[in-house]
């Protein structure tokens, strides 16, 4: 049986390399401790209140302890994980895909009892998937407003439960043409706690949709693309073609607690030596123009809106403020007369020859003025992605659980992680 869901499928199973599975693990370690320091955000208190008013069977862990229903667990962590908006990114998705991927996989991996290394397997195929699946949705897709981490997130989510659920092919695909008719996610929610929900629910919505496939239910398991199919009735116009590479290798960690299109003018900052904020009269920052609707707000007063400006976050790193800090976004350094003084010297230009994981950066705005450049995309050896990435985890969690953290991924004991998780923060 085949459907317009088996090409990806394919693709994403073949592209299972020693690499893939090792910038899985790493993602695994940076989903959980986004999730621990996220505990206590307004979205996580409310998603667990949810969960604690329903009850339910206790069959999975939430961030910070206690145990719900597998899809009450995906949604809770789902939204926990990316209340910060510090996880990973994969550009040519759109999205982020271990906060729709990871809760699903560790929630039905915990309810069928199966080893962490397992889940980590399943998690990839569905984090390779998701990532496949929003580049066929494309750029069409995601400007229309559909927010990609919880559209492509579901299917991948999906994948990902079906595989630790021991699906067979035809359930996979039935899974998956149910999964086409609950995957949803408005951009519209961006700023507000309906983004973090988004990655819950697409969590939710894959979990539920393997869940009833394994019992029997039957869907169109050509929704996908067909008449009135998700492709058609969601603006979608991505490429048909699967590419042969395995796509979770280009996947982005955030090392910066701003948004990730301000990340690339930060690495570039970073090349630079010797830079005294106080003799530096003009920067010029250049970057792909679709970005200056997202994260270009001019002047912010609040740490939130921090997140999203350039010219706050060049003068912040330029003035030493450390911008990997969850800290630095405040109020008070958004009114800090250094830093608005900083802020005013930086001007924000779209480039069109840039690519979207592209910033260039000049000082003093003349021809002998510091000139650097950073491409996200610019391949990260795994042992400096993996200091940098203990190195933030640290810092969310402390030392200790950060490296307790590590010892169970790199073990593969599951009850170890999950107990990190249960904890407190």
């Amino acid at each position: 049986m085949t459907s317009p869901f088996t090409p990806i499928i394919e693709a994403a199973r073949a592209a299972d390399t020693e690499t893939a599975r090792a910038i899985m693990a790493l993602s695994a370690l940076d989903w959980a401790a986004c999730g621990i320091a996220g505990q206590s955000e307004p979205v996580s208190q409310l998603t667990r209140a949810l969960a604690e008013d329903e009850g339910g069977t206790p069959q999975a862990t939430l961030f910070g302890g206690g145990r719900a229903p597998m899809r009450t667990a995906a949604l809770v962590n789902g939204a926990t994980s990316h209340a910060l908006d510090y996880d990973d990114t994969h550009f040519a998705h759109i999205g982020h895909p271990s906060v729709a991927v990871l809760p699903a996989a560790l929630a039905v991996g915990e309810r069928r009892d199966k080893p962490l290394s397992e889940i980590l397997s399943a998690a990839r195929l569905g984090a390779e998937a998701s990532i496949r699946f929003g580049l066929r949705f494309g750029r069409s897709h995601y400007q229309a407003g559909y927010h990609q981490t919880a559209t492509a997130g579901a299917f991948g989510a999906c994948l990902a439960a079906a595989e630790l659920m021991d699906l067979t092919e035809e359930q996979v695909l039935h899974a998956l043409g149910l999964t086409a008719t609950r995957a949803s996610g408005l951009k519209s929610q961006f700023g507000t706690m309906g983004k973090p929900f988004n990655a819950g629910i697409a969590a939710s919505n894959g979990v539920e949709a393997a869940f009833l496939a394994a019992r029997g239910f039957v869907s169109n398991p050509d929704a996908l693309d067909t008449v009135n199919g998700f492709v058609q009735t969601h603006v979608c116009d991505g490429a048909t073609d699967q590419p042969a590479e395995a796509l979770l290798e280009s996947l982005s960690h955030k090392f910066h607690a701003c948004c990730h299109g301000l990340h690339a003018t930060l690495e570039a900052l970073a090349t630079m030596s010797d830079l005294d904020a106080d003799r530096i009269t003009e920067i010029t920052v250049f970057t792909h123009p679709r970005w200056l609707t997202v994260c270009n707000q001019p002047a912010p007063t609040t740490g939130l809106g921090a997140k999203f400006s350039y010219r706050t976050a060049v003068a912040l790193a330029l003035l030493g403020h450390d911008t990997a800090a969850l800290e630095t976004y405040s109020d008070a350094l958004c009114a800090d007369p250094a830093v608005i003084a900083l802020r005013d010297r930086v001007k924000v230009v779209g480039k069109d020859d840039l690519k979207e994981t592209e910033a260039l950066v000049t000082l003093d705005g003349s021809e002998e003025g510091r000139v650097a450049s950073f491409d996200l995309d610019a391949p990260i050896p795994l042992a400096t992605r993996a200091e940098r990435l203990s190195a933030k985890a640290a810092a969310l969690v402390g030392q200790a659980r950060a490296e307790a953290l590590t010892r169970a991924i790199e073990g593969g004991d599951r009850a170890a992680l999950t107990d990190a998780m249960a904890r407190s923060a």
